[in-house]
């Protein structure tokens, strides 16, 4: 199901409410009023439904599900059609078809794929000139095209209710990971600055984490780390000026949780792998036996 939101409701994505509070938004007409154009959405929560348009709040019964699957058609997150019946999730089989899946040869270390055929192991140039402090990272599909515009609309757009697919992503993705690896013990998200995560109303990583625990049937510490402080956004920066900006930015909020553990570290994208790279430091130095590393996304 699907939103288009343009601004969040208040109090709808703060952590504590989502999920389920925004789980799931149905399209509806707009409504001609004498003062503005209003839109109606249909929000699930808190074990109902809610109409909201401006600031305001009806709860509806649950019953109200089939009626409103007969009215409005659920949304593609990814390209913004209706989808058929038989579809499942939010993301509909054209733009499935269109996400460029993350596929061998890749490097055994970092994940990040590789054109051409390549017999045996493969570690890229990167990982031997840098050592990654994490032991192996896996990603699903590559950040680019459809995947990208899905995934901007997750972070940045309030699109919770991709989280279930972005998960099965996120489980295929671990499920790439070495022979032999053996499973981890506890799952723990890249945390995001306090003021940011006030601004955005949810951290990503922790979303997917929670979801990526039921499936992986693993305890998962949402605030198992967390930033000390706030740094210049990555988007920007190159390889090198990414290093430097998360050099010390992060501390283990649980040392005993993660102490001799094998943790499986979430982000939802992974570029030049300077932030995971250094919450694995981290999180070596605070006793992890392991980290690996698991992102929907490889950019």
């Amino acid at each position: 199901y699907n939103t288009t939101l343009s601004e969040p409701l208040p109090g709808c994505l703060h952590p504590s409410l989502s999920p389920p509070w925004c789980l799931t938004v149905y399209n509806a007409p707009k409504i001609q009023t004498p003062h503005q154009s209003l839109r109606i959405r249909v929000v699930l929560g808190l074990g109902g439904l809610g109409l909201f348009w401006g600031r305001g709040v009806v709860i509806i019964g649950i019953m109200a599900f089939p009626l409103l699957d007969m009215c409005y058609s659920r949304i593609c997150g990814g390209c913004g059609d209706a989808m058929r019946e038989d579809e499942p999730g939010a993301i509909c089989w054209g733009c499935r078809e269109k996400v460029q899946v993350v596929q061998v040869p890749f490097c055994e270390q970092c994940g990040d794929p590789v054109a051409g055929n390549i017999s045996g192991e493969y570690v890229c140039a990167w990982c031997l000139k840098t050592r990654p402090a994490f032991d192996w990272a896996r990603s699903a599909v590559r950040y680019a095209g459809r995947a990208r515009g899905i995934l901007r609309r997750f972070k940045y757009k309030g699109g919770v209710w991709l989280m279930e697919d972005l998960s099965q992503w996120l489980l295929a993705a671990w499920r790439m990971g070495p022979a032999g690896a053996g499973r981890g013990d506890v799952i723990v998200p890249v945390p995001l600055y306090p003021k940011r995560e006030r601004e955005r109303g949810f951290n990503q990583a922790g979303l997917l984490a929670e979801e990526l625990s039921r499936g992986m049937g693993l305890p998962v510490l949402t605030r198992g780390m967390r930033r000390v402080r706030a740094t210049a956004t990555q988007t920007r920066l190159t390889a090198a000026q990414r290093v430097h900006n998360v050099r010390g930015v992060f501390a283990v909020s649980a040392p005993d949780r993660v102490r001799g553990a094998r943790v499986v570290l979430v982000d939802d994208v992974m570029t030049t792998g300077a932030t995971v790279n250094e919450c694995a430091r981290v999180l070596k130095a605070a006793g992890a036996a392991a980290v690996m590393v698991v992102t929907v996304a490889r950019g």
